[in-house]
């Protein structure tokens, strides 16, 4: 384990200079239709079906998501009931609230800070550092988080994570709306 953590370490330069010259930018969705509207696509119940892949491509992990959401004004409740392929379960609620036009800052007992995000045309794009617990640790795991609204009941989620710049794996997921 630790040579691993080694070798990631030793390619967090490579890895910060390669993510420096990214130009993945939320503006380039701005025409891309369906329009998301995060307070409507996220309202109600959602089932939602995902891989976690580690830095090779291997799926590491397979999970599905029951979702029960509801809005109040700009504030946003997502209540997310895990179920995972080894038959352990997880609950994260995410608190969501919108602060500007197209902005939203999101909580969770297992994020640190705030998630900051932003939506435009079918878009979503969030970043967060998520307490992640793994064998007998736990690691502070940045996350970059993309959502495609794909049509009025599909969206597609592609998150990569990484620690000190080096990509650890990604999670993919498809969310379909009730």
């Amino acid at each position: 384990m630790k040579r691993r953590w080694v070798l990631a370490l030793a390619g967090a330069s490579t890895a910060l200079l390669l993510n420096g010259c990214a130009s993945h930018n939320i503006d380039s969705y701005a025409n891309q239709q369906p329009t998301l509207d995060l307070q409507q696509y996220f309202n109600g119940t959602l089932d939602a079906y995902g891989v976690f892949t580690d830095r090779s491509g291997t799926v590491v992990k397979r999970f599905t998501v029951l979702m029960q959401c509801s809005w109040t004004g700009d504030e946003g409740v997502l209540n997310e009931d895990f179920s995972y392929s080894d038959g352990t379960k997880q609950t994260r609620i995410w608190r969501l609230k919108k602060t500007g036009n197209s902005r939203y800052v999101g909580r969770a007992d297992d994020v640190v800070g705030e998630a900051l995000g932003e939506s435009q045309g079918n878009a979503f794009h969030w970043t967060y550092t998520m307490r992640l617990p793994v064998d007998n640790s736990v690691y502070d795991v940045q996350f970059d988080d993309w959502m495609y609204l794909m049509t009025d009941k599909v969206m597609l989620n592609k998150a990569t994570m990484s620690k000190f710049g080096v990509r650890l794996g990604e999670v993919t997921l498809s969310f379909t709306k009730r």
